[in-house]
């Protein structure tokens, strides 16, 4: 059977279908802009931010804490669909009730929304573990990439759907753009839902190759797994390629994450209107679609750490040149060459690391590439700061990212992928 006739690499690839309408239009998209204008209704901008500031660091710090241990647990007990489906359904419902609060109610706004991004992370934990049982090599750079690819493609649709029902809601049969984003939250949850079933129907739960005795005692299993953790770390400190290349991941994905999460705040500075940052959001998404999936074909001739390394190239040289972007052109010439690589050098990552860790321990693994993700986005903010007041300059200011990119590239450059360290074991048994 093709690889892209599937059904199981598919079906789980549409999990990132559904999810990814969450980031775009709850995320990326209305909650921010709703949050402030609507549910803070007469709150100071310094208020607001403060407010939404912390909703998402004590959010983003439950998740750190939490998935590497569920992510042990899981490798323990055959139930990786399980969790998906407790923490999909959580974030579904969490979206659906942003729908139903009213205006002034920021209290009841953050803690929905920080419920439904700590399911939205934790359910990625488990959707992500179960890449390595759909196969290994190359077959997983595939259907990693099929993933993001089909993510931006989803995410896209149903935000550009979203952003039109904004901008015209008569046209929609909506009474007021609020109403709209409103109805916006509800289409997402409903989105979400529908296309997590293939991922549910399709795709078997892992068998464990190693059965435990502790059943579904959860106060043992969670005992167990907090044991289990600590060897996993300790194995990995003793992976000498697997902890370069976890470095290498945390340096560039924070300056991939950074340019991600400070793009809209750069393009207010240098006054480009909302209306522009909306379209270079969907931009991103329906470049990022072909050129995400395109990235899991090249790897059949040159693996994953060239494309990576080349997408960490077009990063850096994009961050220089956004010193010197003076109009809207530029913007969105920019926002169309970070569209072809920003897909790529998230599911290559994701896929190479599937490739590097043990299949049985997906899970707890999983869980610690979360957590350097979590911690990512801290570097590239702060050298933005410290380069923007050196500089005096909010557009050379971004230019001190290329440090993560250089620092990240010339580490990833020395990992060693799976088909080179099998070939150098072969010629050391040779050797003996």
């Amino acid at each position: 059977m093709s690889r892209i006739n599937d059904k199981k690499t598919i079906s789980w690839a549409f999990y990132d279908f559904g999810n990814s309408a969450f980031s775009t239009t709850v995320m990326a998209g209305f909650f921010p802009l709703f949050f402030k204008g609507y549910w803070s209704d007469g709150a100071s901008a310094i208020d607001t931010t403060a407010r939404l500031g912390t909703s998402i660091s004590f959010s983003s710090l439950i998740i750190a804490l939490m998935t590497p241990t569920l992510g042990a647990m899981v490798d323990l007990n055959a139930n990786k669909k399980k969790f998906l489906l407790v923490f999909m359904i959580l974030g579904v419902i969490s979206t659906a009730w942003l729908s139903t609060i009213e205006k002034g109610l920021w209290i009841q706004a953050m803690i929905c929304y920080g419920l439904a991004m700590t399911a939205f992370s934790a359910s990625s934990v488990f959707y992500d573990s179960l890449l390595p049982s759909l196969g290994r090599g190359t077959q997983l750079d595939y259907a990693s990439s099929l993933g993001f690819s089909l993510g931006y493609l989803g995410g896209g649709l149903l935000f550009l759907v979203n952003v039109l029902m904004f901008l015209f809601p008569q046209r929609f049969g909506i009474e007021s753009s609020e109403a709209a984003v409103k109805i916006s939250f509800l289409t997402v949850a409903i989105w979400w839902f529908i296309f997590s079933m293939p991922l549910m129907f399709n795709v078997p739960e892992p068998e464990l190759k190693k059965k435990n005795s502790l059943g579904n005692n959860i106060w043992a299993l969670t005992k167990a797994s907090l044991v289990q953790l600590k060897w996993t770390i300790l194995d990995l400190t003793k992976n000498k390629n697997l902890m370069i290349f976890m470095v290498a991941y945390w340096l560039y994905i924070d300056g991939v994450y950074t340019v991600m999460t400070m793009a809209v705040d750069y393009g207010i500075s240098i006054g480009i209107e909302s209306k522009h940052l909306i379209s270079a959001l969907l931009i991103i998404q329906f470049i990022g679609f072909p050129c995400t999936y395109i990235f899991g074909i090249v790897t059949h001739r040159f693996n994953c750490r060239k494309p990576i390394l080349v997408c960490i190239a077009i990063y850096g040289i994009g961050v220089i040149a956004a010193t010197q972007m003076t109009n809207l052109t530029h913007f969105y010439i920019l926002a169309s060459v970070i569209g072809m690589v920003q897909g790529g050098v998230q599911s290559l990552s994701r896929s190479l690391f599937a490739n590097l860790i043990p299949e049985q321990a997906s899970g707890e693994y999983f869980g610690l590439f979360n957590l350097v993700g979590k911690f990512a986005s801290i570097l590239g903010p702060l050298i933005i700061a410290v380069f923007t007041q050196i500089t005096r300059s909010s557009s050379l200011g971004i230019g001190g990212l290329v440090i993560l990119f250089i620092g990240g590239g010339w580490l990833l450059a020395m990992v060693k992928e799976p088909h080179e360290i099998q070939k150098i074991t072969t010629i050391t048994k040779a050797a003996h």
